[in-house]
C-alpha cells in the first residue's frame, strides 16, 4: 500500500480500536458500551444545537491542528499554539472595541489579520530564536506560552476588565463580530467554521502546490540538503513560525469575534495544545486536520450525554489518549493489518 492509503486507514483503524478497547473499560465498570456509544453519537448528533455545538468546538480545533501540523511539516514542534491563541485574541479584541465607527465588511477582516498579525508576531519570536541562536523551539515556545498567559491574566483584570466575577473585557464592537450561519436556542453557530476550512484549503495548496512549499517541506525533511540545494534555512524557520502562529492567532480571534465577543482570561481553555493531538491523528494534512478536529469535537460534546446513561464523559478522554497513542506508534497498526494480510494468502 502505498503512503496516502496509509495515511487514511491509520487514523479510522485505530479510531475503532480505541473505541473497542474503551469498550472493556465500559464494561469494567458496569456499563453497556453500545448504550454508551448511542448516548455518544446521540449528544452530538442527535439534534441541532448538538450539532451547531460540535461546530462551535470544531472551529478552533481545526487552527490550532493546523498550527502545529504545519510546523511539523517544516520540521518545527510548536509547543506555544496556546500562547499565540491567546495573544491573537487579546490584540484583536483591543483592535475590535474601537471599531464602531467602521462597516462589517472591513471591520471583520481587519479584526482577522489583526489577529493572525499577532500571533504570526509572538511565534515568530521563537523562529528568530531557533535561526539565529539555535534555541530550541520546544523550550522557547513553552515559555512564551507561559508569558502569555500571565500577561492576559494582567490585561484582561487591569487594564481592558470590566465587571465582576470572571476577568474579561469590553464587548467588540457589533460590526466585528461573525454573522450566525443559524441560532438553535441561546446557541450561534458562526461562520468561524467556513473560515476555518477555507484556511485549511489554503494551507494545503501552499504545502502541495507551490515551491516555497516545497521548501518549507525541504527543510523540515532535510535541512542539510536543502541548504546545499540553495534553500535559506533560516528565513524558512521563521517563516514557518510565523505562519504557524498566524493559524493560532486566528484560532482565537475567532473565538471572540463569532463565540465570545470579548476576551476571557480562560478563552483558550488548553486548545492549542489540543492542535497536538489533532495533528498527530491527521498525520498533518490539512485536510486530514479538519476530520481529526470535527472527530475530537464530536466526542467532546457527545460524551456530555454518556452522563445521563451512567457512564463518566471522562471516558472520553481514555479514547483520545488511545487514539493517539496509536496513531503516533502507527506502525503497530501496520503490522496488524500486514499479518492479517499474510494470514489470508497463505
Amino acid at each position: 500500500m502505498n503512503n496516502r492509503l496509509w495515511a487514511f486507514l491509520v487514523p479510522i483503524i485505530s479510531v475503532i480500536m480505541a473505541l473497542l478497547i474503551s469498550s472493556v473499560v465500559i464494561l469494567l465498570i458496569g456499563q453497556d458500551p453500545i448504550v454508551a456509544y448511542a448516548a455518544l453519537f446521540k449528544g452530538a448528533f442527535g439534534s441541532k444545537l448538538a450539532i451547531a455545538s460540535v461546530i462551535i468546538k470544531t472551529t478552533p480545533l481545526i487552527l490550532t491542528g493546523l498550527a502545529v501540523g504545519f510546523g511539523f511539516r517544516a520540521g518545527l514542534f510548536n509547543i506555544g499554539a496556546e500562547g499565540q491563541m491567546v495573544m491573537g485574541a487579546m490584540i484583536a479584541t483591543a483592535f475590535a472595541i474601537n471599531v464602531a465607527w467602521m462597516p462589517a465588511v472591513l471591520a471583520i477582516p481587519l479584526t482577522m489579520v489583526v489577529g493572525m498579525a499577532a500571533g504570526a508576531g509572538y511565534a515568530a519570536i521563537a523562529g528568530v530564536l531557533k535561526a539565529k541562536t539555535g534555541a530550541h523551539e520546544v523550550v522557547t515556545t513553552i515559555m512564551l506560552n507561559w508569558i502569555a498567559e500571565y500577561l492576559s491574566s494582567y490585561v484582561v483584570t487591569v487594564p481592558m476588565g470590566v465587571g465582576f466575577g470572571t476577568p474579561k473585557s469590553p464587548e467588540i464592537a457589533n460590526s466585528a463580530k461573525l454573522p450566525p450561519l443559524m441560532t438553535v436556542q441561546a446557541t450561534e453557530l458562526t461562520s468561524g467554521i467556513i473560515v476555518a476550512v477555507i484556511a485549511a484549503v489554503v494551507i494545503y495548496i501552499v504545502l502541495e502546490k507551490t515551491t516555497k512549499g516545497y521548501e518549507l517541506k525541504g527543510t523540515g525533511f532535510n535541512p542539510y540538503a536543502a541548504e546545499y540545494g540553495g534553500i535559506k534555512i533560516s528565513q524558512n524557520i521563521v517563516l514557518a513560525m510565523a505562519i504557524s502562529g498566524a493559524l493560532s492567532g486566528l484560532a482565537g480571534t475567532l473565538e471572540v469575534m463569532g463565540v465570545h465577543h470579548r476576551f476571557l482570561g480562560t478563552l483558550s481553555g488548553g486548545k492549542g495544545f489540543d492542535g497536538i493531538s489533532i495533528a498527530l491523528i491527521g498525520q498533518n494534512n490539512p485536510i486530514g486536520i479538519i476530520f481529526a478536529a470535527l472527530l475530537m469535537g464530536s466526542l467532546r460534546t457527545g460524551s456530555n450525554e454518556m452522563q445521563f446513561v451512567g457512564v463518566p464523559k471522562h471516558i472520553i478522554l481514555i479514547v483520545q489518549a488511545i487514539i493517539i497513542f496509536l496513531v503516533a506508534a502507527d506502525r503497530i497498526v501496520r503490522t496488524i493489518l500486514i499479518r492479517k494480510k499474510r494470514v489470508k494468502a497463505s
